[in-house]
């Protein structure tokens, strides 16, 4: 346990239908790294995405609707988690943009949410009100344009994150092959485009991490299995390419798509999940250069691992393999950066995110 005994909690979202329990809240054994079942929660369709508000107690979620015209678009749930058991408590349900969307992010003093679409192309700012729950729709950045592989018939963006600093919000476009830069008009409530940071045509750019004490950020490319390694400018938040690498081995000729990028609290070492392969690949982190050198590959034991994570003490990593039905714990070796399979896993259908977080 942590030194104030707080217990440590895993919320995942998944592929549901309304009526189906899409939420899941499991506890982690801390010794054996074992999950076990502690809620479940139907009423939204697809709560994919998952962000964890820990400090206030708050959990958003996004979901898909249903406008008055038939077509699908997006809504997000806010919910109140209950510190001592993990349960969650409905805030309220608000629609966000009119389409369906893949990922919901938060800026660091909590007062906006961003969704991004990777249906819509577009990416939409929201309040956050005062009791935590979901508020209004502020802004609206569609992308234009198209790629010159078949999944980029048109814009695709599919993640959003904050800089360090909470100034610019980076938004990974996978049909486009480009990094959106906006600055956030906090004071207005708007985004503002600053810089598109171009990558090599059909990588497919996913999700994003930054190093924790350096100027670099990575991103994971979707569609030709790499991570390209940028310089940021904390000033402007503009970007620069500098090199990408393979997330495969050199003997795996199969189809892959990756999904997921997360780097270790001390940005030693960089982590990136294989879809096809069915693995996360581990590199080490050139702390002066940013250049990365591969570690490890590691089975994730299930298919199509969608999403992981690591527990907020660095000690444990779970995987989300949305085709094994399974979220699947490794202990992490904090030294050379390795996983192994701790011996632990649970059913869980179609799981897509997993966020722990100690309460």
């Amino acid at each position: 346990m942590s030194e104030n005994k707080q217990s440590l909690y895993v919320f995942a979202g998944s592929y549901a239908s309304r009526d189906e329990q899409g939420l899941k809240v499991f506890k982690l054994d801390e010794e054996s790294g074992a999950l076990s079942l502690q809620h479940e929660y139907a009423g939204l369709q697809n709560p994919t995405f998952l962000n964890v508000d820990a400090q206030n107690k708050l959990l958003y979620a996004i979901s898909e609707a249903v406008d008055e015209n038939g077509v699908k678009s997006g809504e997000a749930a806010a919910f109140r988690i209950d510190a001592s058991t993990g349960a969650l408590t409905p805030l309220n349900v608000a629609p966000t943009v009119r389409s369906t969307t893949c990922h919901i992010q938060r800026d660091a003093k909590n007062r906006y949410l961003t969704v991004t679409s990777y249906h819509g192309g577009m990416t939409g700012l929201l309040s956050i009100n005062d009791d935590g729950g979901i508020g209004t729709l502020l802004d609206v950045k569609q992308h234009e344009g198209r790629g010159p592989h078949p999944n980029q018939d048109r814009p695709h963006p599919h993640s959003s994150f904050y800089s360090p600093d909470g100034s610019y919000l980076y938004v990974q476009d996978l049909g486009l092959d480009i990094i959106a830069v906006y600055r956030l008009d906090a004071e207005n409530g708007k985004l503002e485009l600053q810089s598109k940071t171009s990558l090599e045509p059909e990588a497919g750019p996913r999700h994003l991490v930054f190093h924790p004490k350096a100027p670099f950020v990575y991103v994971i490319n979707e569609l030709n299995s790499t991570v390209t390694v940028l310089r940021q400018n904390a000033k402007s938040g503009q970007l620069e390419a500098l090199q990408s690498y393979s997330t495969l081995p050199e003997s795996f000729k199969g189809e892959n798509g990756c999904a997921e990028i997360a780097i270790s609290g001390d940005g030693h070492f960089l982590y990136g999940s294989n879809r096809g392969h069915d693995s996360i690949v581990v590199y080490k982190v050139n702390q002066e250069t940013g250049e990365l050198e591969t570690v490890q590959h590691v089975s994730t034991g299930g298919g199509h691992p969608r999403h992981f994570a690591f527990t907020p003490d660095g000690k444990w990593l779970l995987a989300a393999n949305r085709d094994g039905n399974n979220i699947v714990t490794f202990r992490v070796n904090a030294a050379s950066g390795k996983l192994e399979p701790a011996g632990h896993e649970i059913l869980a259908s179609k799981p897509v995110c997993v966020i722990p977080v100690y309460l």
